[in-house]
């Protein structure tokens, strides 16, 4: 059962929600939520790096669950400022778009997620053998972050990598 689905942006190829039903509360605007005693804050950015002139807006999500802090990026297309910095605050665990063409490039990626600076980081939204998008893999992303983890699985435990002194990147592969 889903219980909250946040949009990032709406574009045909991201937001198929018919298939989740109506049950589900829908976040796709800026501000402060609290749905099903989790905290969501919604950040504005642009999907662009010239202010969504090209491809709109983009909300960069915060979620507070189980003590920790996740930031969705959505479809990040510009590089963070200081204030941005700010409002995404401390993460323990950072999705982050890295192939380019429609978001920031993969050693973009690497300069947002250093300053981050996330205990877990998971690239998204790149080039796969099922895609026919026009996108970069994770591989410059990676080149960039010095390692990477492939991980055989579409979910992790999060206590056992979080509890290491080091950060993570890490690639789920199913």
């Amino acid at each position: 059962r889903v219980d909250v689905i946040t949009i990032s942006h709406d574009h045909f190829d991201h937001n198929y929600i018919k298939v989740i039903g109506n049950e589900a509360k829908i976040i796709d605007k800026v501000g402060f939520f609290n749905e099903c005693d989790i905290p969501i804050r919604g950040i504005p950015s642009f999907h662009d790096e010239v202010k969504g002139a090209k491809r709109g807006e983009n909300i960069i999500f915060i979620i507070e669950m189980d003590g920790y802090k996740i930031c969705h990026l959505g479809d990040l297309g510009h590089l963070l400022t200081a204030e941005d910095l700010d409002m995404i605050g401390d993460v323990d665990i950072l999705l982050i778009p890295v192939g380019g063409n429609y978001t920031i490039s993969g050693s973009e990626a690497a300069n947002i997620a250093n300053s981050i600076q996330s205990k877990i980081t998971i690239p998204m939204h790149y080039k796969t053998p099922r895609l026919t998008f026009p996108l970069d893999g994770v591989e410059t992303f990676l080149t960039h972050m010095k390692s990477g983890e492939r991980i055989n699985s579409n979910s992790i435990i999060v206590e056992d990598i979080l509890n290491e002194d080091k950060n993570k990147v890490l690639i789920l592969t199913t």
